[in-house]
């Protein structure tokens, strides 16, 4: 079906932009007239012009009586950019095929009901999965407050993430590593406790061969016993931000302050991963990777506070029952109350298998 197509180049061009435009979504915009492409756009950057805006600005005077393909429904409200369906509207189009309606309370519908009333068709659901899926960072932002979470963990065959040791170098190969670089572009900010930190050093930044975009980094810490030579205190390619518990030391609060590290001190002496959450999702962060260690992993599991889990897992085995594992913590007490998932995708990487999968959650 030639709608599909141009749905399908309209969500190629959202996804060039994906993990940069947060808190906005990644959208594509195609427009066509008498079967010829004349015009497409993508939103790049929170506050720049809007992918239609771009499409229509192209196409020119050949936007009048076009069909415009959209990854998501044109807005309806003025933020940092003006209406889309207004200008829709301005530019004569004749059709307007959606491929997912936003959730935004602020559009939800009245993007659609602009361009019905002036007498413009409209379509939707078109490559709807593919769209809901490639901004599901957004649309869990702007319906929970909260967000996203991406649990991550490479393993042996055996499910160890480091020997009884402590030695975790290096589990996986080359490409799953790189591969992890992606999901940090993609993602707002990547959380790790104060062990990983401690025993680790880890920059946690994007390494990519051309680039990315560095996630904000988010430490939890509840004593501060962060090092202060630690390496995310004193390379600024990122934001750092340590959550600490209300016992924290007000002079090691001080002295952080002071490297130009933001602390965010919660009421309670422990981090309540909820707490976490609604605190980032009022800085404006829409996901968050979170790369452990064990007992930050169960933290989340516990509170069935995630949305997403990748695995690598590398064929090695090492044993042991004092070697590490991706969830730590005392673990639930049966099988039964296990959080139980539904693979999404099982792929090969390199010599490891990447496994994703998401929490099945009853309404």
């Amino acid at each position: 079906m030639q709608e599909q197509e141009y749905m399908k180049l309209a969500l190629s061009l959202a996804k060039a932009g994906k993990g940069q435009t947060a808190p906005n979504p990644a959208v594509g915009a195609v427009v066509v007239k008498d079967g010829e492409i004349v015009g497409m756009g993508a939103h790049l950057k929170a506050g720049d012009p809007h992918a239609e805006v771009h499409a229509i600005r192209q196409a020119g005077s050949k936007a009048e009586g076009a069909d415009i393909y959209v990854t998501l429904e044109p807005c309806a409200h003025t933020g940092k950019t003006p209406p889309c369906a207004n200008l829709i509207v301005e530019n004569k189009l004749k059709r307007v095929f959606i491929a997912s309606v936003d959730p935004n309370p602020l559009v939800a519908g009245k993007g659609i009901d602009i361009l019905e009333r002036a007498g413009i068709e409209v379509v939707t659901g078109i490559c709807e999965k593919e769209a809901l899926e490639l901004n599901a960072h957004f649309f869990h932002f702007i319906q929970t407050k909260t967000p996203y979470v991406t649990l991550k963990s490479a393993v042996t065959l055996d499910g160890k993430t480091a020997a009884y040791t402590g030695d975790s170098k290096w589990i996986t190969s080359e490409e799953s590593r790189l591969d992890v670089h992606k999901y940090r572009h993609h993602h707002d900010a990547i959380l790790v406790g104060v062990n990983t930190v401690i025993n680790d050093n880890p920059l946690l930044t994007t390494r990519l061969p051309r680039g990315g975009k560095n996630p904000i980094r988010v430490v939890l810490d509840s004593h501060l016993r962060i090092p202060l030579e630690s390496d995310i205190l004193n390379i600024e390619h990122a934001k750092t931000i340590i959550f600490c518990g209300s016992e924290a030391s007000e002079e090691k609060k001080g002295m952080l302050l002071n490297k130009g590290v933001r602390v965010e001190q919660l009421e309670s002496p422990k981090l309540p991963v909820k707490m976490v959450l609604q605190r980032l999702g009022e800085l404006n962060v829409t996901s968050l990777f979170v790369e452990g260690g064990s007992a930050i992993h169960f933290s989340f599991l516990k509170e069935k506070a995630y949305q997403e889990v990748v695995i690598y897992m590398a064929p090695k085995l090492v044993g042991g029952s004092e070697a590490f594992t991706s969830f730590g913590g005392h673990g639930f007490p049966s099988i039964a109350e296990g959080d139980e998932l539904e693979f999404s995708s099982i792929e090969k990487i390199g010599k490891d298998i990447k496994i994703v999968a998401k929490p099945i959650r009853k309404e």
